[in-house]
């Protein structure tokens, strides 16, 4: 979550993970600070994971619906 404790967003969880993945490339990357980028992307991917999940489960859902009300 960011700092006015709102859910981040699948975009802003994406971007960020792009910042880390850039930093911890760059040749000045700091061994000292691998565990704390690995730790927050760990963080960003479940909440990417989840929002992927939700909308999977959404799209069914309204998919069946969709068949349902075809089949009427």
């Amino acid at each position: 979550m960011d700092d006015n404790n709102k859910p981040l967003t699948y975009s802003a969880a994406m971007a960020e993970l792009e910042e880390i993945v850039k930093k911890m490339q760059s040749p000045d990357c700091s061994i000292d600070n691998l565990s704390t980028y690995t730790a927050r992307s760990l963080e960003l991917l479940k909440v990417c994971k989840a929002k992927l999940t939700a909308t999977d489960s959404e799209l069914q859902k309204i998919l069946k619906e969709l068949d349902e009300s075809a089949g009427a």
